[in-house]
């Protein structure tokens, strides 16, 4: 029989009762609140113009007074002194042990510091997500992914490392190099992009000729940066690529590893709530919002990182609540479906509202089409054109018209617009490592 203790790695707070863990998420709340007003000038400011001294927050429902943070906020900031970071800054520079930044994906990238100890933090809100999904000391965990100023996966090695796991660096290698060593060592597990671990899968056997569930040991795999792994479709190509479990996660440079799939796979992803408050509103009225099933945008605190404090920032992450618990035995509450998007992603195409995520699954679920596609969006006049071009699997050559006339159907239902679609030669698409950049509206550009 299963215990807490086998499949937690804090049982006491991710199984703590809801009365305790909301007590105790606003005493850490007030904490981390009193320490950016008086250590802050940013903060500082910010709250006096609105008003708001920190003893003003006596209860949960007190946080909304607190201003939001926005990135734009934090880039005007940056580069002054204490150079880089600015006024955003809590602690001594001489304290300041980890220079982090944004991907630069949304814009100028944001300069994130850490301290040891905030560093420490990082590590153990992995242990959480891994332990969860169930990494062992047994398992030789390879990291596939570019050591760089971009966290990517730096605390999740570290977190590895926490939990007993073997690390294998992948850093410079190229792709055929990394899946080459992973065959060497027999590698148990790795972490990486949904994209990234699509196209290694694709690489090893068109140009290693290597059968991953065959030839290789991965059985689990985390993934981040994308939405992918909690889209059905592209966990499932994913997982027989690889013949493994893949799990799901979030995080952002700026905010922390904030959120984890558990090996229950609940269909949505768990809040680490003993270390962040999470807090979803409508991005129009910017009202709360409570019920389950309602999508919004997320606010969110970090409660432990010090010297560069995360305070209710406006992360434009789209995510609702589950309307159920998970049957792990965990308190934290589920999101459903994991990130949805970016509030900046949803996007108006011929008057219908379109979110990038829904072309993915329908693309994904279409056996005989290749794992790229990419998709333009474009104006002529005032008429919206949206493209999208796919490539067929090379055992499903001939079979064109066939997979058009599934796509239009399944385009039509899930998205309720009308595409122009074009095949293209297997292998010709783009193909990415980091972060996929698959949609591209050429509107906001003038084009």
């Amino acid at each position: 029989m299963c215990t807490h203790a086998d499949t937690m790695w804090n049982p006491i707070l991710e199984a703590m009762d809801e009365e305790r863990l909301r007590s105790l998420q606003l005493k850490k709340f007030q904490r981390i609140l009193r320490w950016a007003y008086e250590r802050s000038p940013f903060h500082r400011r910010l709250y006096r113009e609105a008003g708001l001294e920190p003893d003003d927050v006596r209860t949960l429902e007190d946080v909304v007074k607190v201003p939001k943070v926005e990135k734009s906020m934090m880039r005007e900031i940056q580069c002054k002194d204490p150079y880089p970071y600015g006024e955003l800054l809590c602690v001594d520079l001489e304290e300041v042990t980890e220079f982090r930044q944004t991907s630069g994906t949304t814009g100028q990238p944001v300069y994130q510091a850490d301290t040891w100890e905030d560093w420490e933090w990082w590590s153990e809100c992995w242990a959480y997500i891994l332990f969860a999904q169930g990494y062992r000391k047994r398992d030789r965990v390879f990291i596939p992914f570019g050591y760089n100023v971009f966290v990517a996966f730096w605390a999740g090695h570290y977190g590895a490392e926490k939990l007993g796991c073997e690390v294998v660096p992948g850093g410079v290698l190229s792709t055929e190099a990394r899946i080459l060593k992973m065959q060497e060592l027999r590698a148990t597990a790795m972490m990486g992009t949904p994209t990234y671990m699509l196209n290694m899968a694709d690489v090893a056997r068109t140009k290693l000729g290597i059968d991953p569930p065959k030839d290789l040991w991965i059985r689990r795999i985390t993934c981040a940066g994308e939405p992918g792994a909690s889209i059905p479709a592209t966990k499932k190509r994913i997982e027989e690529a690889w013949g493994a479990k893949v799990f799901d996660h979030v995080g952002a440079t700026e905010i922390g590893a904030w959120g984890y799939e558990c090996q229950e796979q609940p269909g949505g992803l768990h809040v680490n709530e003993a270390m962040f408050l999470v807090e979803i509103e409508d991005p129009e009225t910017g009202e709360s919002i409570h019920e389950p099933g309602k999508v919004g945008k997320m606010v969110i605190t970090a409660f432990d990182r010090m010297a560069q404090p995360c305070v209710r920032f406006d992360s434009k992450d789209l995510i609702m609540w589950a309307d159920e618990r998970c049957p792990c035995g965990r308190t934290f509450r589920l999101i459903k479906g994991g990130v949805l998007g970016r509030v900046d992603d949803i996007t108006k195409v011929k008057g219908v509202l379109l979110a990038p995520t829904a072309i993915e699954e329908v693309v994904r679920s279409i056996p005989e089409l290749a794992d790229e596609y990419e998709v333009i969006v474009t104006r002529e006049g005032d008429m919206d054109r949206i493209a999208l071009k796919v490539e067929l699997r090379p055992e499903a050559q001939g079979k064109e018209q066939e997979v058009r006339g599934r796509l239009v159907d399944q385009l039509r239902l899930k998205t309720n617009l009308g595409y122009e679609i074009t095949f293209h030669p297997y292998g010709s698409l783009p193909r990415y490592e980091g972060k996929a950049r698959r949609f591209k509206d050429l509107r906001k550009q003038g084009g």
